[in-house]
């Protein structure tokens, strides 16, 4: 009887769960090391990224949107849509502290959500490999010979050193470190989808853990699935858009984890009230914002059908095409910033570690394959089809940090490689170290030249080049977004000149507009409110119902002629009290503004002055004084810009037109030797300004005349 009561036993110990064998201490043991190393990395990774971009923060306002943002996080405004309400509530909340300017306060915001959200990275790759290591030890389970090799799922350090890679990886990135310089949405976006996939990713590996152990619920982990719908609600109130598109990949995580049965639960019920509960919460910010009627009021969302629309960014809905041709280009456009995202484009190191860690994980965590696949799939259907300029990177955040993350499956693929091979522990740290150090080392050096903005003073300076030429009470008409959004920032925030009148003539197809003007310069609406009221009603009009104007040929040509005659009435009326300027941009022909190209210069003479032209009455010489432009930064050699930044497609242009210009101008009127000085200069900002060259050589044939 002993000897068969102790068969029993024995056999009920054989098939007893091997987690349920195992002492509650030797698995705190196991996880109190892991705990401390993960912590340790990712702590290492965010000093290191905070310090990085607190270095090269930009010291004040930055081109494109950063100068409205600014204006609107300062005063709680409205931004343009989808409106962003929670990066506005936290940046108000930065602009607070009393350390410099404003602009670099906020500035500052990004580069702290930027250093979270590479420490985040690293804390998801840690999931991921820390998951990894279960199911292999599920797997291997009827193996007895635990090996005490150079095992990188063993040994904490190798285990987190490719997690510390992709985490150094990400925030030497070209377009997460260039958002974290400045004042921008992106940097926030980027941490709140990455702490929804480590929420996820920590809710899986709870499951995976316990998929042995058949006594435990697993609902039990679901706290961590709730906290991911409370973020992941969240995020829908910066960026939408590139939030939403990570939500076929979740669904494959949980699908793979739970089975489909998790589709037909209340836990999922559950998730998405909680999401849709945050998402209202955080939305209910634009009616309570425009009812104070701040000074950007962009859209004016007061009612739900105006909420809707800036929500849902109704005005940028344009921009969606799926011409085969048109995604093409935008696919080839990807695959240039693919190649320099995270390094030069000739040496694509960590796209080739992104590959082999790709293929290591369809091996060995089928689930890290499809999720991290889904996330780039998505992210290109619809980026591929947006087409935008100046922040299109920013789109394919989701894919870069796919490609983080496999980046840091092939650093640990490398390990794996090398420690099969029954290498040294020693030497397997070596390679470890050295895989990290050489990808994150190659973005960084590739990178730095582009994304040092300590002396960005490029905003700040266009805005002051400009306002230095305007005289008070001026008038200055413009339609580039480079000159409107610094100068917000510079009249609303600095209040410096605030006499100069701004008028943006492509805001002015935007009826909430109208409400800043009146704010902001009283005296030039009712100067022209004959024109203007009129004008206002029908934009109103076709802001509730663009669809009747776009089928209506009257309504549409009603529309424009008001829109015209306002601008002439506005140029008209101001001319009268003070000079009125316009940036070379207007004068560029385009099917809206193909009137004001041809009545301006055919009713006034453009007389070129610094940056901008100043319209005369009469057809003789009007002389001003040579401009002293500045230009740091500019083209010294201290900033570099890929072709397609703005600074090179947009910026510099100006300035060198503007020179050529005016020296165009002095010569006609036979005043070579300033003129020789403005061409000079002109190419000294671009040597390659060939109607720069010309002119130069026109002027010096004309003084060796005798």
């Amino acid at each position: 009887m002993a000897r068969r009561f102790s068969s029993s036993v024995q056999l009920q110990k054989a098939m007893a769960p091997k987690t349920a064998s195992k002492p509650p201490r030797e698995r705190n043991e196991e996880t109190i090391p892991w705990f401390r190393t993960e912590l340790f990395c990712t702590s290492a990774v965010f000093l290191v990224a905070l310090l990085l971009y607190c270095c090269t923060l930009a010291p004040t306002v930055t081109l494109t949107d950063s100068g409205e943002l600014i204006v609107v996080a300062h005063g709680l405004g409205v931004a343009h849509p989808p409106g962003v309400p929670l990066w506005i509530m936290l940046a108000h909340l930065a602009s607070l502290v009393p350390l410099g300017n404003v602009a670099v306060r906020i500035n500052f915001s990004s580069a702290l959500f930027a250093a979270l959200a590479s420490a985040m990275l690293t804390l998801v790759v840690a999931e991921l490999i820390i998951t990894a290591s279960y199911l292999r030890k599920t797997k291997e389970r009827g193996a007895r010979n635990k090996r005490k090799t150079a095992d990188s799922a063993v040994d904490p350090v190798l285990t987190f050193a490719p997690a510390v890679g992709a985490g150094l990886l990400m925030a030497f990135s070209r377009t997460l470190w260039s958002y974290a310089t400045i004042a921008e949405v992106y940097t926030l976006n980027t941490l709140l989808i990455l702490t929804v996939f480590f929420l996820m990713l920590r809710w899986r590996r709870c499951i995976v853990a316990d998929q042995t152990n058949i006594s435990s619920a697993i609902t039990i982990h679901d706290s961590w699935l709730y906290a991911a719908a409370l973020v992941f609600g969240l995020a829908l109130g910066v960026h939408h858009v590139t939030v939403g598109l990570t939500l076929p990949a979740l669904g494959v995580l949980v699908c793979r984890t739970e089975g489909l049965r998790f589709f037909t639960s209340r836990r999922l019920l559950y998730a998405a009230l909680i999401s849709i509960a945050a998402l209202l919460a955080v939305y209910a910010y634009l009616p309570f914002a425009a009812w104070r009627s701040p000074v950007i009021n962009w859209g004016n969302p007061r009612s739900l059908q105006e909420i809707w629309w800036h929500v849902t960014g109704r005005q940028y809905r344009v921009f969606l095409s799926f011409s085969p041709s048109m995604m093409g280009t935008q696919f080839f456009e990807f695959c240039r910033m693919l190649l320099r995202e995270f390094g030069p484009a000739w040496l694509p190191l960590s796209l080739v570690l992104a590959f082999a860690g790709l293929r290591s994980a369809f091996r060995q965590d089928r689930t890290s394959f499809w999720f991290l696949l889904f996330i780039v799939m998505a992210d290109l259907a619809y980026a591929l089809s947006y087409e935008i300029a100046e922040d299109k990177d920013a789109y394919y955040l989701p894919t870069f940090i796919s490609v983080a993350i496999a980046a840091g499956f092939g650093i640990r693929w490398l390990i794996q490689l090398n420690a099969s091979k029954a290498m040294a522990l020693q030497k397997t740290y070596w390679v470890a170290a050295a895989a990290v150090l050489l990808t994150s080392a190659t973005a960084f050096a590739a990178n730095w030249p582009f994304n040092d903005r300590r002396h960005y003073f490029i905003g700040g300076d266009y805005v002051e080049n400009l306002l230095s030429t305007i005289e008070p009470n001026g008038l200055l008409l413009t339609q580039d977004w480079q000159v409107a959004g610094p100068m917000f920032y510079e009249q609303e925030v600095e209040r410096r000149r605030t006499d100069v009148k701004v008028v943006d003539i492509n805001l002015l197809r935007r009826s909430w507009y109208f409400d800043y003007l009146k704010r902001a310069h009283p005296g030039l609406v009712e100067r022209s409110r004959d024109r203007i009221d009129p004008y206002v009603e029908d934009l109103k009009e076709w802001e509730r119902d663009p669809g009747a104007f776009a089928q209506s040929q009257p309504l549409t040509q009603k529309i424009s002629v008001a829109f015209l005659e306002m601008v002439r009435s506005i140029v008209t009326s101001e001319i009268r009290f003070a000079p009125v300027y316009l940036t070379n941009d207007v004068l560029a022909a385009n099917q809206l503004n193909s009137y004001l190209t041809q009545w301006i210069p055919q009713t006034y003479q453009l007389i070129p002055e610094g940056l901008v032209f100043c319209l005369a009455s009469d057809q003789s010489f009007h002389d001003s004084p040579d401009p002293h432009l500045q230009t740091r930064g500019l083209a010294d050699g201290t900033i570099r810009f890929e072709k397609d930044d703005v600074v090179n497609l947009k910026v510099l242009p100006t300035y060198t037109s503007m020179l050529v210009n005016r020296g165009r101008y002095l010569a006609l009127f036979n005043q070579d030797e300033r003129a020789i000085l403005a061409f000079k200069e002109a190419l000294a900002l671009n040597p390659g300004v060939a109607a720069a060259r010309e002119g130069l050589a026109q002027s010096e044939a004309k003084l060796r005349k005798p």
